[in-house]
């Protein structure tokens, strides 16, 4: 397991947790009443550490190295019901943006969703989770094909942004992005949005259109990582938690700016504690927030998405 530097006093705990329990095994000591003790210590020291985390502290929990992606979700979700789709039928297929057709139980949707890496091969291989132009275009070519068969859209947001190469802007990637909004805004079937990790900038927008937008406890959504927020500002990224609060990117500031719609609670500690009660309660809200769009007409649909982003931030006329 890898910590990161807050939770250093809960790694501390757990050492003395396991070598009180080794202590146990192998001696004749009962160590029962002392392991109780630094059981309901990490506990404790738990619930205090997550319970007080900064803004900055959670953009490292949404990295955190152990954090499940979007397959883990897909293939936890549908088991072997799903099938990748690939291409965007004009270059290329991208691998930092991945989708498909898959159930959770009962009912089909069009999984659309970054993909990270575990290792430094498999990053490369996912371009680090930013996706391409082809990659927002295989999205919408889903998408399209999830509408002409009354499909509902779930897409699962993950990506520190889109790929900002050369060849990238070569490819048109502004207008990719910017073509994905215009078409999911009037997309005549239920679009549910989930950020499971980073949801940074165009790159987390370009699929992250909604009629529900939800976002995991840990995790953050803003126009700028507060790495690059630092540089521009301050001309260094040693501001980057001071960036990181003035952006307001928590799930818990998106909610009170009515940004998302509602908060995914995750276990004591994060998603990557408890997986499978992480996926559980993913899949919960799917099919709740489905059945709450299911019976709207396509029409209704697009109004009302419309209408959700029209009346977002304050203007005067």
């Amino acid at each position: 397991m890898e910590y990161l530097e807050f939770e250093l006093p809960i790694k501390e705990l757990e050492d003395q947790l396991q070598k009180c329990q080794i202590i146990g095994t192998e001696s004749e000591v009962d160590v029962t009443e002392t392991c109780k003790q630094i059981e309901k210590k990490l506990l404790a020291t738990k619930k205090d550490i997550y319970k007080n985390l900064t803004p900055w502290q959670r953009v490292q929990m949404s990295r955190h190295p152990n954090r499940p992606y979007t397959l883990d979700y897909i293939k936890a979700l549908c088991g072997e019901s799903f099938l990748e789709l690939h291409g965007d039928r004009t270059f290329k297929d991208d691998k930092a943006m991945i989708g498909g057709l898959g159930k959770i139980g009962d009912q089909s949707f069009m999984f659309i969703g970054q993909q990270k890496g575990y290792n430094t091969k498999t990053r490369q291989y996912r371009n680090f989770g930013m996706a391409n132009p082809e990659g927002y275009r295989k999205a919408l070519r889903l998408m399209k094909s999830a509408e002409k068969f009354g499909i509902p859209v779930v897409t699962l947001l993950d990506t520190p942004g889109a790929y900002p190469g050369l060849e990238a802007e070569e490819r048109g990637q502004g207008e990719a992005i910017a073509r994905n909004i215009l078409e999911m805004t009037r997309l005549k079937v239920p679009i549910i949005t989930i950020v499971i990790g980073e949801g940074a900038s165009g790159g987390a927008l370009g699929i992250g259109v909604g009629d529900k937008v939800l976002m995991l406890e840990n995790t953050w959504y803003s126009v700028i990582s507060p790495e690059s927020c630092s540089s521009i500002l301050w001309r260094s990224w040693e501001y980057k938690e001071q960036a990181a609060d003035a952006l307001k990117l928590t799930a818990t500031d998106m909610k009170k700016l009515k940004i998302v719609d509602e908060i995914i609670k995750e276990p004591l500690g994060g998603a990557h504690q408890d997986r499978e009660k992480t996926f559980a309660t993913v899949s919960a809200a799917i099919l709740k927030t489905f059945e709450e769009l299911k019976n709207l007409s396509p029409k209704d649909l697009v109004d009302q998405r419309m209408g959700k982003y029209a009346n977002m931030g304050v203007y005067k006329g």
